[in-house]
C-alpha cells in the first residue's frame, strides 16, 4: 500500500491504496465522488476528466498516487461554496447541453479548463477542437458547443 495526501475539492485527503489504483477509482470507491465517471478506461470519451492542480486530466489513465501532493478538482467541487452552481454549469443547463448526462461532468471540466487556457471569447471551431477528447452519444455536439462558448462569457462576468 502506499500512503497519499491530497486536497480534493479543498479539502485534506490523507489514505492508503493499492499503488495501482486510477484516480478515478480512488475519487468514486474510496470517496464516493460518483459525478466524475468512467466510459471507456482507455483515456477516449472524457467522461472521466478532473482538474489537478488546476489542469484538465484523464483520470481513468492517471494512478492516485500520481496526485500526492497534489490538489484535485472533481465537479463536485466546481461550483463554489454556497453557490448553487458554477457558470459553466448554469450554461449548460440554460442551453441544454445535455441529454443523458452522463459526458457531462467531462465535458464541463474540460470547458473550464478550455477557458482558463484560452480566454472567454471562443470561437465554435475553437470549441470543437478542444473537445475532440470527449465523446457524446446522444448529442449533435451544437448545444454543447453554445453552453460552452456562453458559460466562458458567463466566467468572464463573475471573475
Amino acid at each position: 500500500m502506499a500512503k497519499i495526501s491530497l486536497i480534493v475539492n479543498g479539502n485534506p485527503v490523507n489514505a492508503n491504496v493499492d499503488p495501482r489504483t486510477l484516480l478515478v477509482q480512488f475519487l468514486r470507491e474510496n470517496l464516493r465522488l460518483t459525478g466524475t465517471h468512467v466510459g471507456c478506461d482507455t483515456s477516449q470519451c472524457g467522461a472521466c476528466v478532473v482538474h489537478l492542480d488546476g489542469k484538465a486530466v484523464k483520470s481513468c489513465t492517471t494512478l492516485a498516487v500520481m496526485a500526492d501532493g497534489h490538489e484535485v478538482r472533481t465537479i463536485e467541487g466546481l461550483a463554489a461554496d454556497g453557490a448553487p452552481l458554477h457558470p459553466m454549469q448554469e450554461a449548460f443547463r440554460e442551453h441544454h447541453g445535455l441529454q443523458c448526462g452522463f459526458c457531462t461532468p467531462g465535458m464541463i471540466m474540460t470547458a473550464v479548463d478550455l477557458v482558463n487556457r484560452k480566454g472567454h471569447d471562443l470561437p465554435d471551431h475553437v470549441i470543437r477542437e478542444e473537445l475532440e477528447g470527449n465523446l457524446c452519444r446522444c448529442t449533435g455536439y451544437q448545444n454543447i458547443v453554445t453552453s460552452i462558448a456562453a458559460g466562458a462569457k458567463a466566467m468572464a462576468k463573475s471573475a
